[in-house]
C-alpha cells in the first residue's frame, strides 16, 4: 500500500469519527476534559514561544509575553478544530498515526481559517489581523508540541508497562520481519494484560536492517532451538506469511524436542479488526502441522454447479455435513435443505447458520434415512437438485457390535436416497465414504463398501442403456482431525483429566486430513464427476498414532511419560494397523486437480447386487448377525474380519 494512499484511508477514517455528536454527557468529563485541557496548554505554550521568536526576530519588545485579544482568538479557533475532529476522544497511551493526522488537520484547519480571517481584515480595515510568520511559526510548534506530546505519554506508559509486567510473561522470539511480523509485534507490546515479552526477531535471510521496533533480528543459520536457548527465550511465535508447511514442521518439531512453546499468529490481512489480532495469537494445534500443502480448489466450478440449485445434505449436523453446509453457504444456492436425525446439534447448525449467513434460505429436517416413505415426502416436497450424502455410522466397534443398525443406516440410508434420486431426476448425488471401506476389516468399513458399489452400479445400469439419470459420484478418504470420535479430541480430553493417552496398538498408522480440507475436496470432486466415479483424495503421509500421541502432550505443554503417560490398550474389534485408498485389485488415474484421483474399480452387476442387498437388509431386520455379516462377507470377498467374533465366519469359508 502507497503513503498516499494510507494517508487517503486515514482521512477518510478522521472524518469519519468527526461526524459522530459531540455529546458532552457521555464523553467522561474529567478524562477528557483534561486531554483537552493538555492540549490548550500545550497550545498557549506554542503561542507563547511564538512571540517570543517573532520579538527577537522583529526587535519589537511590545509583542514579548503579550497575550490579548488576538492570541485568545487563536485558541480559541483551535479548540473549536480540537472538537470538530474529536482529538480528545482517544486515549493518549495509545495514539497512533491516525491521532497525528487529526492533530495535524486540526493545526492545519487552525492555520487556513486565521489566514482567511487575516484577507477580510485586510479588506475591511485596511490592517491585518496578525503577522502570517507568526501563524506559520505556530502552527509548526503547536503541532509539533502535540504530536511529541502523545508520543512521549506512549513511551513513558509502554516503558511502564514492561517494567510492572515483566512478571508472568514469556519471552518470546518472533519469526519474521515482514509486515505481518511487524504487526503482531507492535500488537503484542500493547496487549493488556501482557502475555509475551518480545526478545527480538528471527530472520531466515540474511538482513541488513539489523532491528526493527528497537529490537534486534537474528539470522537463522541452524536450529531455531540454538537461538531460543542463547536469548534466553522460552517461545517461538510464527507470524512469516511466507513459511511453507515444511519449514513450519521443522520449526515446531525443532521446538517440541527442546521443551520450547510454540505459538502460530494470523495473517492480519486476513482479520476485519487489528483488535482482534493478539485474541488469535495460539498454540500451535496438531492441525497445522499435518504434511500438506494448501488446497487450491476451482471455485468457479464449484459455483456453476451450485448455482441457484436446491442442495441436500444428509447427515448436514454431524462433522463432516455441517462443514459441508457453512462452505457450499458461500456460494449463490437457491435453498439449502439440512437432513439428521440427531435434534440437539440438527439445532445447534440451524442457530449458528441463521448466525452467519442470515439471507440464506435453508431448511432443518430431522428424518431417518432408513425410512423410505419420509424421503419419499421430502424429495417431493423440496425436489432437490444436488445431494451431499454425508449420514452414515462411523464408529468402527460400536458398528461391529450392532451390524443392523450398520446395514439400516449405511446401506438401506444409501438406497433409498439413491433410488429417490432416479425417481426424482436429481441432477448430482455425491456419496461421502471411507478409506475404510477398501480391503474392509470390519462391519462399518463393508456396509460403506457396499453403499458404494450399489450407487455406482445403478449409475451404470442407465448409462448401459442410453438413458439420462442422476450422476452418482462417490469420495473416499481416511480420519478426519477433530471429527466426532476422531482420535485428537479424544486425546485432548485424556490430557485435560491428567493422563494417560491411550492407543490400541504402538504401530497403528492412519492418514489425517482436516475437516475443511475433506469438505473443500468432495465440493472439487462433486463438481467435476460425471457419474461413476470413486474419487480418492490425496491424504499426505500416513501418521503413526503413537507419534501423534508425543507431538499432541507436548504441544499442551507436556512431557510424555514423564507429565502424562502413553498406555497401550490393545487393537478394538475391526480395526487393522493401517488403512488403504486402494485394494489389490484396483488402479488410480489422475484428474486435474493433483489431490483427486479417480479409483478404477471393478463394477457390480446392479440386478444382482440389488438381490444380495435385498437378502442382506432381510437378515438386518431378523437381527441375525451371523447371516446378516456372512452375506456382507459375499457381496464384498475382500472383506475379512479382525480382532472381531467375525473371524470364525472366513475360517468356515
Amino acid at each position: 500500500m502507497s503513503f498516499f494512499k494510507t494517508i487517503k484511508i486515514a482521512v477518510k477514517q478522521v472524518f469519519k469519527s468527526s461526524k459522530k455528536t459531540f455529546d458532552f454527557e457521555n464523553i467522561g468529563y474529567l478524562p477528557r476534559w483534561l486531554i483537552i485541557l493538555f492540549d490548550i496548554t500545550l497550545c498557549v505554550i506554542a503561542l507563547l514561544i511564538t512571540s517570543y521568536i517573532i520579538t527577537n526576530v522583529l526587535n519589537k519588545p511590545d509583542y514579548y509575553l503579550k497575550f490579548g485579544k488576538i492570541e485568545l482568538l487563536i485558541i480559541g479557533v483551535n479548540t473549536i478544530f480540537f472538537l470538530f475532529f474529536r482529538t480528545y476522544a482517544g486515549l493518549i497511551r495509545h495514539s497512533s498515526f491516525i491521532d497525528a493526522i487529526k492533530f495535524f488537520l486540526a493545526s492545519a484547519g487552525t492555520f487556513f481559517s486565521l489566514l482567511i480571517l487575516n484577507y477580510v481584515s485586510i479588506l475591511i480595515t485596511g490592517e491585518k489581523l496578525l503577522p502570517t510568520s507568526k501563524l506559520v511559526i505556530y502552527f509548526s510548534i503547536s503541532f509539533s508540541f502535540l504530536f511529541l506530546f502523545r508520543v512521549l505519554v506512549k513511551q513513558i506508559f509502554e516503558s511502564y508497562l514492561q517494567f510492572t509486567s515483566t512478571t508472568g510473561v514469556t519471552k518470546a522470539l518472533i519469526y519474521g520481519s515482514n509486515i505481518n511480523a511487524i504487526a503482531v509485534a507492535n500488537a503484542l507490546k500493547s496487549e493488556i494484560p501482557s502475555r509475551f515479552k518480545i526478545v527480538g526477531f528471527v530472520s531466515p535471510k540474511k538482513d541488513e536492517s539489523k532491528q526493527i521496533l528497537g529490537l534486534p533480528i537474528y539470522y537463522l543459520r541452524k536450529n531455531i532451538s540454538v537461538l531460543i536457548r542463547a536469548y534466553k527465550a522460552e517461545a517461538l511465535i510464527l507470524a512469516d506469511k511466507n513459511l511453507s508447511q515444511e519449514e513450519r514442521i521443522v520449526l515446531v518439531d525443532d521446538c517440541l524436542d527442546h521443551n520450547y512453546k510454540v505459538f502460530r499468529a494470523p495473517l492480519v490481512s486476513d482479520l476485519a479488526d487489528d483488535k482482534n489480532l493478539t485474541n488469535q495469537i495460539q498454540n500451535i494445534q496438531i492441525e497445522d502441522l499435518l504434511e500438506r500443502s494448501p488446497i487450491v480448489l476451482d471455485n468457479k466450478l464449484i459455483a456453476k454447479e451450485l448455482f441457484n440449485k436446491t442442495v441436500l445434505v444428509t447427515g448436514g449436523a454431524g462433522s463432516i455435513g455441517s462443514e459441508i453446509i457453512r462452505q457450499i453457504a458461500n456460494y449463490q444456492t437457491k435453498k439449502i435443505i439440512i437432513l439428521d436425525q440427531a435434534e440437539t446439534p440438527l439445532y445447534q447448525i440451524e442457530s449458528e447458520l441463521k448466525s452467519k449467513f442470515p439471507e440464506k434460505d435453508f431448511d432443518c429436517v430431522i428424518a431417518d434415512v432408513s425410512e423410505f416413505k419420509n424421503l419419499d415426502y421430502l424429495f417431493n416436497k423440496y425436489k432437490p437438485e444436488v445431494i451431499y450424502h454425508a449420514a452414515a455410522y462411523k464408529h468402527v466397534p460400536l458398528m461391529e457390535n450392532n451390524p443392523s443398525e450398520a446395514i439400516f443406516t449405511n446401506v438401506l440410508g444409501s438406497k433409498n436416497l439413491a433410488d429417490l434420486s432416479i425417481k426424482y431426476n436429481i441432477e448430482k448425488f455425491v456419496m461421502v465414504s471411507t478409506d475404510k471401506a477398501v480391503n474392509p476389516s470390519n462391519v462399518m468399513g463393508a456396509s460403506k463398501r457396499i453403499a458404494e458399489m450399489y450407487v455406482q452400479s445403478l449409475f451404470f445400469k442407465h448409462k448401459k442403456v442410453n438413458v439420462k439419470s442422476t450422476n452418482f459420484i462417490t469420495t473416499r478418504f481416511g480420519n478426519v482431525l477433530g471429527s466426532n470420535g476422531s482420535v485428537v479430541p479424544l486425546f485432548k480430553k485424556q490430557i485435560q483429566e491428567g493422563g494417560p493417552l491411550t492407543i490400541t496398538h504402538p504401530d497403528i498408522i492412519r492418514y489425517f486430513m482436516t475437516i475443511p480440507e475433506a469438505c473443500q475436496l468432495v465440493l472439487e470432486a462433486g463438481a467435476m464427476g460425471n457419474g461413476g466415479e470413486i474419487f480418492i483424495f490425496d491424504m499426505g503421509k500416513a501418521v503413526k498414532i503413537i507419534d501423534l500421541a508425543t507431538k499432541i502432550i507436548k504441544l499442551a505443554g507436556y512431557e510424555p511419560y514423564k507429565d502424562i503417560d502413553i498406555k497401550t490398550i490393545g487393537l478394538r474389534p475391526g480395526e487393522k494397523l493401517y488403512e488403504e485408498l486402494l485394494n489389490d485389485n484396483s488402479t488410480s488415474l489422475p484428474t486435474y486437480h493433483e489431490k483427486i484421483m479417480i479409483a478404477k474399480v471393478a463394477i457390480a452387476n446392479h440386478k444382482e447386487l440389488n438381490s444380495e442387498i435385498e437378502m442382506l437388509i432381510g437378515f438386518a431386520r431378523e437381527f441375525d448377525n451371523d447371516k446378516l455379516v456372512g452375506q456382507m462377507k459375499k457381496i464384498v470377498p475382500e472383506f475379512k474380519s479382525m480382532n472381531s467374533i467375525f473371524e470364525v465366519l472366513d475360517k468356515n469359508n
